[in-house]
């Protein structure tokens, strides 16, 4: 699926990819894998838990011309925690348990995903490693991921209103002995500098749901962290938006974001664009689980845990780049007409639930057919019975599924 998407993708555009972890609820209390999780969808005040597993998703970006863009997946690992043993076990078992939950971090599988991931991309063009552009948001922008990023990979993230900014320190700051100067003076906080009227706003227009929209941003390069040591940074901070959200309310504001970047040459435009791209990746956690049921099946084997929701994902990758293909980039199928109620231009591009309805129209009409039907209103036929319908086992297998 990574090589299809990059062959769909643009020939002077790198490789961007969406990193995030999702849950999968279960029920049964010995499925491998699972164990108490915080709910991302429980109120900010109230800390919910849930009997689930926890997956790691990595989706690729597609993006057409017009800067719209389509996440397809292309990795979804097993990132659940082993069971922790009973509390006489040996000791043996306490430090097994122990290195096992190192191994089994999300920053550590993260870094095996992306490292694993260029591997095989330097491999198949076989020279350097190509360019490759990493989004993630706040739980993924820390020193162990930011500080062991692979060759040729830069890292768009969101960070604390409140995170440690240092200046470069210039040569004059250097000393004669010693080890050299990390970081320069310190500098004010990413909430600080959005309330600083000295810095001016910057518009930056950003493709978003098929319209181009204006945005102000701050940006301040080269800055140091100690998220990143020595790397030079870009930081970007985008004023808050105001909308309606019904005719007639009053005027709310979006919440700010700060975000840095691991390559300060990089265009802000795109810094911004691509990071706007992320948020495809939250739908598609949404239309695997409530669509296509990803996490349903209650399997207690530790490879099928494992395997079937990767497998569910993977025929989801299909269907987009199948969809892809066949109507191009933010094409849509037209057979099937759409609800009255649904206005045709607020519609920039097909749902999965367009997708599976063209693909069951595509199976199922090869299978209902007008000679299957009889002509039952002639009183004079002697055989009364309809005429059956040949087995077909794609109707069969679509129908059982749906």
């Amino acid at each position: 699926m990574r090589r299809e998407v990059e062959a769909l993708g643009l020939p002077d555009q790198p490789l961007c990819v969406a990193l995030d972890d999702t849950i999968l609820r279960k029920r049964g209390r010995f499925i491998p894998g699972a164990a108490f999780r915080r709910d991302p969808l429980g109120p900010a005040f109230q800390v919910n838990l849930v009997w689930a597993q926890r997956e790691q998703a990595l989706s690729a970006a597609v993006p057409d011309e017009h800067g719209d863009v389509r996440m397809v997946p292309i990795g979804f690992r097993d990132a659940s925690t082993p069971r922790k043993p009973r509390c006489d076990s040996a000791p043996e078992l306490f430090e097994r348990y122990r290195e096992e939950m190192k191994q089994r971090n999300l920053n550590v599988l993260a870094i095996d995903t992306l490292a694993e991931l260029q591997r095989q991309r330097a491999h198949e063009q076989g020279g350097p490693t190509p360019p490759l552009r990493v989004l993630v948001d706040g739980s993924y922008t820390n020193s162990k991921v930011v500080r062991h990023l692979p060759e040729n990979t830069a890292l768009i993230g969101r960070i604390r209103k409140d995170a440690r900014l240092h200046a470069k320190p210039e040569p004059p700051e250097q000393t004669q002995t010693g080890r050299r100067r990390v970081y320069g003076k310190r500098l004010l906080t990413p909430e600080k500098i959005r309330q600083d009227d000295s810095v001016p706003w910057q518009p930056v227009r950003a493709r978003v749901n098929g319209k181009t929209r204006k945005f102000e941003v701050k940006t301040l390069a080269p800055v140091r962290s100690p998220i990143a040591g020595a790397t030079d940074l870009r930081l970007v901070i985008i004023r808050p938006i105001g909308f309606r959200p019904r005719r007639g309310a009053r005027l709310a504001y979006t919440q700010p974001a700060y975000l840095i970047c691991t390559d300060p040459q990089l265009p802000l435009q795109d810094i911004l664009q691509e990071y706007v791209w992320r948020w495809d990746i939250e739908l598609n956690h949404r239309d695997e689980k409530t669509i296509l049921g990803v996490g349903q099946a209650q399997v207690r084997n530790p490879h099928s845990a494992q395997s079937v929701p990767a497998t569910a994902v993977a025929a989801y990758a299909l269907l987009l780049v199948a969809a892809i293909r066949a109507y191009g980039k933010g094409g849509k199928p037209a057979v099937i007409p759409e609800a009255k109620w649904r206005k045709p231009d607020k519609k920039i591009r097909p749902s999965t639930q367009d997708l599976i309805n063209e693909l069951r129209r595509e199976l199922w009409a090869k299978a209902i057919r007008p000679d299957h039907l009889s002509d039952f209103m002639n009183a004079a036929r002697h055989r009364t019975k309809p005429l059956q319908s040949g087995p077909n086992l794609c109707s069969s297998l679509f129908a059982a599924t749906a």
